[in-house]
């Protein structure tokens, strides 16, 4: 293993990345400023309009009646401008929230602003909590800039698994161009309200899935007819004044209602929740269809949404329009009507239609939509940190070779190191320092790049190369009152599923191991240690351990040729504690806990 420090600085890519989103913005502001005095102006049209007809209905009283159809339909036309260009302020406002989100990531001030991914996080993860992959300024908060709860489900499953080695590779390939589309990831952001994530993809899955509950052709002309005789039956009441047929009909009707009622409230129930946002689908659905695409992923995406003579932009559109037909019962004007025309029962039966239809096709749609948005978050990701590379794959034996790599979640200035653990040569680096000198940061910038890597994404380093690794991490496990475990009981359970992960992969797993049997006796901890490391090289697995007790450093000499010590060091100077984070050979040949404690007036 190598341990050669590498200074980097932002590069000037980052800099001309930053110069054009502020450029984009200044356009978008300028764009926002526009729509803001249109508004008003439409705002003030709308008043004089009014004005107008109020003051020619006073001065003609009802025989200006035919003349208030003039302002009249330049109200209506102006009304219909004005929310045009509400709709155009909005979008614009959203352009230039979506440029300050992008310029608060590079500028490293997004940490509390965006999407934890808490309801994400499996109990019992190898490496979720150890890695900080859900949470507040975690990973998924820096890549969450998917628009759908489908994307944010698919980005979250591609953080907690590795995926194959080809999958990896058509995923690279899609990032790399999406992430020169800024015009699309603009276009994505501003649909629908930017501020919020729509589209309950698993309520709508289930929806789909559930058993039809409002079926036939023929129900559904004979329930059009009878409106149809109820209509006629009471012009004919209102005409001749014989209401006889008219009460009969309304009798029949009131009795299909009442015959249907349970089913049509459990048709409304199922579709209320599930049917939101459906604008927001509709509109990245019909981006995906029509952009240019090359990347062959890409393309494969477009296929799914437009397969067996389905479009699922013009899909979804329809039963968007159908929901929205079906709540117009709620105004309180057309109650009466709607009662009239059994208007919730004859449109609950045309919705149960649609999902006999195209509701087969809605996974395939939402996992098509959830690709795609997981990979447009990863190409904002490479866009927005250009000094990151793609990872190279090798399938074969177990290894991970990186030249300067850092943090992806530490700010632009991070020190960066390097580090070579190959099944060939050195499997397990022993990691000893001092308290606070970057031990467990290190372990986490690998274990994170190692995910980011295995999901498709850039990395943040000079190179990596990697071979399919599996990870298993104990840098962040508790104990468990709940549960009844302590914190060293909880430790051997997870170094016993990573013992485990070792055996079923064949070793292809990276450990990373923070403080091994830290909650037991300094003998216990050597002997246990040793097995465990000694145990995880045999299988064939790579990683890292660290330690504050030096006498772990000896299990080097048991491991020769497979196992190297290397530190982090520091120093103590004027009261005030200095490190330099950099990985260097051997073991530490330092220590700060007392000084450290006297400093603050502990006397020892």
């Amino acid at each position: 293993m190598t341990a050669t420090p590498v200074s980097h600085t932002p590069s000037q890519d980052a800099a001309a990345v930053v110069a054009e989103y502020k450029r984009y913005r200044s356009e978008r502001q300028e764009r926002l400023a526009a729509r803001i005095q249109a508004h008003a102006r439409f705002s003030y049209l709308r008043l004089f309009l009014v004005a107008v007809g109020v003051a020619t209905l006073i001065a003609g009283g009802l025989n200006a009646l035919p003349w208030l159809l003039i302002p009249l339909f330049l109200f209506v036309v102006t009304a219909i401008l004005h929310a045009q260009a509400l709709n155009a302020r909005d979008r614009a406002a959203s352009a230039v929230a979506f440029f300050d989100r992008g310029l608060a990531r590079m500028a490293h001030d997004w940490i509390g602003r965006g999407r934890t991914g808490d309801e994400f996080k499996p109990e019992g993860h190898l490496y979720a909590d150890d890695l900080d992959i859900f949470g507040r300024g975690s990973v998924f908060e820096l890549l969450a800039t998917t628009r759908t709860r489908a994307g944010e489900a698919t980005l979250a499953a591609w953080l907690l698994a590795p995926a194959p080695v080809e999958e990896i590779r058509s995923r690279q390939v899609a990032v790399r161009e999406l992430a020169e589309r800024l015009d699309l990831r603009e276009t994505v952001a501003v649909l629908g309200d930017q501020l919020r994530v729509g589209v309950d993809a698993a309520l709508l899955r289930r929806w789909a899935a559930s058993p039809l509950t409002l079926h036939g052709l023929g129900v559904r002309l004979a329930l059009v007819l009878l409106v149809l005789a109820t209509i006629g039956s009471l012009a004919w009441w209102a005409r001749t004044g014989v209401g006889a047929l008219a009460m009969a009909v309304l009798f029949v009707q009131l009795g299909a209602a009442q015959w249907f009622k349970q089913r049509v409230v459990a048709v409304i129930d199922a579709v209320d929740e599930p049917a939101h946002d459906l604008d927001l689908l509709v509109g990245l659905l019909r981006t995906i269809e029509r952009e240019h695409f090359t990347a062959p992923r890409l393309v494969a995406l477009q296929e799914a949404i437009g397969r067996d003579g389905h479009r699922a932009s013009a899909e979804i559109g329809r039963l968007s329009q159908l929901v929205a037909v079906l709540a117009s019962r709620r105004n309180v004007l057309f109650a009466f009507p709607a009662a009239l025309l059994l208007w919730a029962t004859q449109w609950s039966f045309a919705i149960e239609a649609w999902r006999a239809r195209a509701g087969a096709h809605i996974p395939q749609w939402l996992e098509a939509v959830g690709e795609f948005e997981a990979m447009l978050a990863l190409g904002t990701l490479a866009a927005e940190h250009p000094d990151y590379v793609f990872p190279e794959l090798t399938p074969g034996a177990t290894s991970l070779v990186a030249d300067g790599l850092a943090h992806p979640l530490l700010p632009p200035d991070a020190v960066r190191n390097s580090l070579r653990l190959t099944r060939s040569a050195i499997h397990l680096a022993i990691v000893s320092g001092s308290n606070m000198s970057g031990k467990s940061t290190f372990l986490r910038s690998i274990g994170v790049n190692v995910v980011l890597a295995q999901m498709g994404a850039p990395v943040r380093a000079v190179a990596l190369q990697l071979s399919p690794l599996h990870v298993g991490a104990a840098i962040r496990v508790q104990d468990s009152l709940a549960d009844g475990q302590s914190r060293f009981f909880a430790e051997i359970m997870r170094l016993k599923q990573v013992v485990d992960l070792t055996r079923r992969t064949n070793g292809a797993v990276l450990f990373l191991l923070d403080e091994i049997l830290s909650g037991t006796n300094s003998h216990d901890r050597r002997v246990g240690a040793q097995a465990v490391l000694i145990g995880l090289v045999q299988l064939g697995a790579v990683g890292l351990v660290t330690t504050h007790d030096l006498a772990l450093g000896e299990i080097a000499q048991q491991l020769p040729g497979a196992a190297t010590n290397v530190h982090f060091d520091d120093s103590f100077e004027g009261g005030v504690l200095r490190f330099d984070y950099q990985l260097k050979p051997g073991v530490v040949h330092t220590s700060n806990a007392l000084e450290l404690m006297r400093s603050i007036g502990l006397e020892i």
